[in-house]
């Protein structure tokens, strides 16, 4: 029997996010933005749902004058990503 895939993750731009926060130490908005190609509304949606899930951790500072937000993975959010991967490496077995 399959187990159930985390629907938080099962969204292409939410585990998109979760790939490139897994390999970095941080990420700001204009990265993850530039390498998702999605739109600000967008991205800015899947960010605040992942921080509500705990998975990652958000700031909001200013670089000078300019806002900046800056994402992290949390231990909760790579424990959840490690369990994806397992569920979705079943599916493929």
């Amino acid at each position: 029997m399959f187990k159930e895939l985390d629907p938080l993750l099962h969204s292409q731009l939410r585990l998109a996010i979760m790939s490139l926060l897994i390999s970095v130490e941080e990420a700001d908005f204009v990265y993850l933005k530039e390498q998702t190609g999605a739109s600000s509304g967008n991205l800015s949606v899947q960010i605040d749902k992942l921080h509500e899930a705990g998975y990652i951790s958000v700031l909001k500072t200013y670089k000078g004058k300019i806002p900046c937000t800056i994402c992290k993975i949390t231990v909760q959010g790579v424990r959840a990503f490690d369990d994806y991967v397992k569920v979705l490496q079943t599916y493929i077995k």
